[in-house]
This record gives structure tokens, C-alpha cells and sequence, in this order.
């Protein structure tokens, strides 16, 4: 759920307010293709409920990573403007929020302190994802419980604080979305 808590860590909750207001629920049944690798997505996805792999065409379809609730999908593609460069796939029935892309890009170039909040929330998680990139890497092995050393899933310290308040929030944006009667099948 880290993904997210980044996210959530760094926008307002106005900011939440519009993707609860803005954002589709959809549902996914187990095998389903919610980006295919080379294929341009018009939204953002931040996973609710359920359990995605991603995999890529150059390792045989292998899965490279195992996703659960709290993630966010896409959101390269949404940075660059390139199709995905993985594809992911349901391994149980999920729900999503979908945010337009089209939609979301409205929100940013009209508000320019949520595009500040929510550029900042992205650039601060894909750095903590090259870092973790970096250590599995790098990685020798070797139990290492030295104090200065930083660990592969280890978060920031200036991060932490943020935590607790954006895990309030991904809760708070859970319930609005249950309350909320519409959800859209694929």
C-alpha cells in the first residue's frame, strides 16, 4: 500500500475529495487485462480491493511483481505519455479506482497547487522505487543490521510522519468509495 500512502501523504484532502468525486470504481474479474504492455491506457488506477501481477513480454510473461491494495497502475505512462512498459493482470476479482487521464490533466493544468501536491507525491515514490531497484541490485546477500544502513523496504524518516495521516485518508477515501452506489463492471 505504499503507493499510495505516498500519494495521499502529500495531497489535501480537497485533492482527495476530487478523485473520490472524479474517479470511476470498476470491478475485474480474476484474469483480467487491465494494461497490456505496449498498449497506451487512457486512465490511472489506484488498486482498492483485491490482487494484480505484472509481468513483462521480455522475461517469458514472468511475474515481476505481486500488487495488493494501495497500489497505483500507470502512472508512468501517465508521466510520459509512453504505453505501459508491463502489463498487469487480476489474480482474484479487484476493484479499482480509474481515474480519466483526460480528466485528471484538466485538474492539473487548472490547479497548479494540486499539480505541485500531486507531481511531488509521484516524483517522491519513484524515487523510493529506484532506490529499491538500486538495493536489490546491489544486493550482497548478507544480513545487514547496521543502524546507518537504509534497507530495501525501509521508508524515509521525513516520510513516516506523513503515515499515519495518509493511511487515515486511503481509509476515509475507502468508505466514501463504498458508500458511493456507482460501480462499473469489465
Amino acid at each position: 500500500m505504499r503507493k499510495v500512502l505516498y500519494i495521499l501523504n502529500e495531497l489535501a484532502d480537497a485533492d482527495i475529495d476530487w478523485l473520490v468525486q472524479n474517479g470511476v470504481r470498476k470491478s475485474f474479474t480474476k484474469g483480467s487485462v487491465l494494461i497490456e504492455e505496449g498498449r497506451p491506457i487512457p486512465v490511472l488506477f489506484i488498486l482498492l480491493d483485491g490482487q494484480l501481477s505484472v509481468t513483462l513480454k521480455a522475461l517469458g510473461g514472468k511475474e515481476i511483481a505481486a500488487l495488493k491494495s494501495g497500489e497505483v497502475l500507470g502512472e508512468l505512462s501517465f508521466l510520459d505519455s509512453r504505453p505501459p512498459s508491463a502489463s498487469v493482470v487480476a489474480t482474484t476479482s479487484v476493484t479499482v479506482l480509474a481515474v480519466s487521464r483526460a480528466m485528471l490533466s484538466s485538474k492539473l493544468d487548472a490547479d497548479h497547487p494540486f499539480a505541485a501536491r500531486f507531481y511531488r507525491a509521484l516524483g517522491v515514490f519513484l524515487a523510493a522505487r529506484l532506490r529499491k531497484t538500486q538495493q536489490r541490485l546491489g544486493y550482497d546477500g548478507k544480513l545487514n543490521l547496521d543502524e546507518t544502513v537504509r534497507h530495501e523496504d525501509e521508508m524515509d524518516a521525513d516520510l513516516l510522519g506523513g503515515v499515519a495521516l495518509a493511511g487515515a485518508r486511503f481509509d476515509w477515501m475507502m468508505r466514501q468509495l463504498r458508500a458511493a452506489p456507482r460501480v462499473e463492471a469489465s
